[in-house]
């Protein structure tokens, strides 16, 4: 497919693997670079294949440990941008501080703003990621950003078996349109889960739940899953409202601290997660089901590269 030689695939060490399945997609190779840090924590980064006027993609999910990942990214793509590179894109297939996109305190920061200027300071030409957390933060960039969306990819995996008896739920009102338009296209019906945080913990207490789930199979749908409280609290308030059972979804995986081992022991039978962020390989007791977002990035970077429209990839259904 990647016929022309001026495309040029590279990665950070966020997550590797997800880079050379999108070269596989591409039939192309991960081009070569080292990426380290010295002894001193300093990261160093050498583009190792000349790179003047070609156009260069970099895949680097925010992943733990993100500030790590988001300095490799950043002298990427400087790197890049001193050796004459001709266009640059960020892959960021999970943007990471997402949730600070807003003050919603006093004295506190607009994080998710400040990444994207040092994103775009560093020198990248463009953004391509998925899901993002808040739609809004696509405004914070001041050049083209390409929002992919893992939900045609985690709504065919359920196609095949919700009937009537299912119910799509949204964890909360932020991701309602994204979980209608999921229960729209599963032929579902919506319910929606009124939840409270606690301050600034990662605690979530859900209150109740908005619609009728009694006696259904309801399918949760969130964009992230990061300790888990949210997703597992939701579940138990659904089996307390009498769901037959939990099914669960998301696109980004962060599944931090010991937030597997309490989907183990949860009431979801299932949750199904995209590999935007590298995930554990035979934990959670049998309950986590990985779909790739690997062709997902790979058609949208080929269509980026031969100045083709990114957006007709949903409409002509991949």
């Amino acid at each position: 497919m990647a016929s022309n030689n001026s495309l040029k695939v590279f990665t950070g060490n966020a997550h590797i693997e997800l880079a050379r399945a999108i070269c596989s997609y591409l039939e192309t190779e991960v081009a070569k670079a080292e990426v380290f840090k010295f002894t001193n924590d300093n990261t160093f980064v050498r583009i190792l294949e000349n790179v003047r006027q070609q156009d260069v993609f970099i895949v680097q999910p925010l992943s733990t440990p993100v500030n790590d990942h988001v300095m490799e990214l950043l002298i990427m793509i400087d790197a890049a941008k001193r050796a004459s590179a001709g266009r640059i894109t960020a892959v960021v297939p999970y943007y990471a501080y997402g949730r600070t996109d807003k003050k919603d305190q006093p004295r506190v920061p607009i994080t998710a703003r400040l990444l994207a200027d040092l994103i775009t300071v560093a020198g990248a030409n463009r953004l391509l990621t998925v899901d993002l957390h808040a739609g809004q933060i696509q405004g914070f960039f001041n050049i083209p950003v390409d929002e992919l969306t893992a939900e045609p990819i985690l709504v065919e995996y359920f196609r095949g078996r919700v009937d009537k008896d299912w119910v799509v739920v949204a964890v909360d009102i932020g991701i309602s349109k994204r979980a209608r338009d999921a229960a729209a296209s599963l032929e579902l019906p919506l319910a929606i889960l009124e939840k409270r945080r606690l301050g600034n913990t990662d605690r979530a207490d859900t209150v109740s739940v908005i619609g009728d789930v009694k006696g259904k199979t309801a399918l949760l749908f969130d964009d992230e899953v990061d300790t888990g409280g949210s997703m597992i609290s939701g579940a138990h308030a659904l089996k307390r409202s009498g769901a037959a059972g939990v099914f669960a979804c998301c696109t980004h995986p962060i599944l931090s601290g010991d937030a597997i081992e309490k989907l183990a022991d949860s009431p979801i039978e299932e949750l199904v997660v995209t590999d935007t962020v590298p995930v554990p390989a035979g934990r959670g007791g049998g309950k986590l089901k990985v779909l790739s977002v690997a062709p997902l990035l790979g058609e949208a970077i080929y269509r980026i590269h031969n100045d083709l429209s990114v957006g007709a990839m949903f409409q002509s259904g991949l």
